[in-house]
């Protein structure tokens, strides 16, 4: 079993950045693929982005492409989200997610088994 727990939402004019973390627990960290996902008010859950287990591959989703970046560190068991420019159409919850095994698109919700609790971003215009 994997636990994981976002943090480092908040509250952000537009323009600004924000780095969001998310630990893991166990010791299975290393072989979990990761993912962002997030989930405006009214709007389905969408893919952010996507990290291998190794960190040698990463998928982004082409509104967020070029402005954040995905990063982790295997020896903290954690997975960052850098958010730079950013734009009041950035404003969800952020959750994580990951998989010990392939099931599914990297971009598919449906393709993880671990999801963290969410945190909030918000960018003011």
């Amino acid at each position: 079993q994997v636990q994981l727990t976002e943090s480092g939402g908040g509250l952000v004019q537009a323009g600004g950045s924000l780095r969001l973390s998310c630990a893991a627990s166990g010791r299975t960290f290393s072989s979990t693929a990761m993912a962002w996902f997030r989930q405006a008010p009214g709007k389905e859950r969408e893919f952010v982005g996507y990290i291998s287990a190794s960190g040698g591959s990463t998928f982004y989703a082409d509104s967020v492409k070029g402005r954040f970046t995905i990063s982790r560190d295997n020896a903290k068991n954690t997975v960052y989200l850098q958010m730079n420019s950013l734009k009041p159409e950035d404003t969800a919850v952020y959750y994580c997610a990951g998989r010990l095994f392939y099931s599914g698109s990297y971009d598919r919700g449906t393709a993880y088994d671990y999801w963290g609790q969410g945190t909030q971003v918000t960018v003011s215009s």
